[in-house]
């Protein structure tokens, strides 16, 4: 685990988990303190009533966490636009269609998070270990809140993080053919020259992610794995993934989808 990298507690209630995350990832444990006071490490895992990401120094930007709960995928959840935004397009979902996804690189869990939404299955595969501790708290605090919110319970239900500490090629590779429906990529890619596009509160994940350097040995196995299709979501200007023509792509807001095809969806 990165030396960069340090855990602190928010409060006095959360020093014993902290003190056990340490542990856990072999990492230096600081105590509780804030992190705009610290300047030895560029980053560190605060352990509250969120697990959180934070980069310190005095004009840190603020806390990377995974929140299914409530903040932007809340609002998503609910004023997002349903089948009509561009994941949901390039999966596939339609009335009466909803395939089950294995989202291979999962990240913060955000596409994977409209997509149960909209009604899929989605597993969820992520390597980085950091990461994937965030993923787990989001998924904790979701399972905590779905007991009284039954919106919350439908989507609690079909979201899932996979344990295998396998990476995802490895993972793919090992899977029947054609055994899962759709398989979604969307590996990290090499920051912009011109960051300013990209939110502040994204830094300390991009630093501690970089770029899926090997993301090029994902489409091979994930085509196989695929039943309808393998969706790819890059930066609109990015090179294909691989060198491969998609057989169809289309932009959204901010990137793009390439889609490839190998046996049509139900109309």
């Amino acid at each position: 685990m990165s030396s960069a990298l340090a855990i602190i507690a928010a409060a006095s209630g959360n020093l014993a988990v902290a003190k056990q995350l340490s542990s856990q990832l072999e990492l230096p444990y600081l105590g509780i303190i804030d992190p705009t006071e610290i300047n030895d490490f560029p980053q560190v895992l605060r352990c509250g009533e969120q697990l959180q990401l934070c980069a310190t120094g005095r004009k840190a930007p603020g806390p990377v966490a995974v929140d299914f709960v409530g903040g932007t995928l809340a609002h998503r959840r609910k004023y997002g636009g349903g089948k009509a935004q561009p994941v949901a397009k390039a999966v596939g979902i339609r009335a009466g269609f909803h395939p089950r996804v294995l989202d291979a690189t999962a990240g913060l869990g955000r596409d994977a998070f409209v997509l149960a939404s909209l009604g899929c299955e989605v597993r969820m595969l992520e390597r980085n270990p950091v990461v994937k501790l965030l993923l787990q708290d989001g998924l904790r605090r979701l399972q905590e809140a779905s007991i009284t919110d039954p919106e919350l319970a439908f989507l609690a239900q079909r979201l899932s993080l996979n344990d295998d500490p396998v990476s995802a090629a490895d993972w793919l590779a090992q899977q029947k053919e054609e055994s899962w429906p759709v398989v979604f990529l969307d590996p990290m890619f090499p920051p912009r020259g011109k960051s300013a596009k990209v939110k502040k509160e994204m830094v300390a994940f991009h630093h501690l992610v970089g770029a899926d350097e090997d993301a090029d040995a994902l489409l091979e196995p994930a085509y196989k794995a695929c039943y309808y299709r393998t969706v790819v979501k890059r930066p609109k200007l990015a090179a294909n993934l691989g060198g491969k023509e998609p057989t169809l792509s289309f932009e959204g807001k901010s990137g793009r989808f390439d889609i490839y095809t190998k046996h049509g969806v139900p109309s």
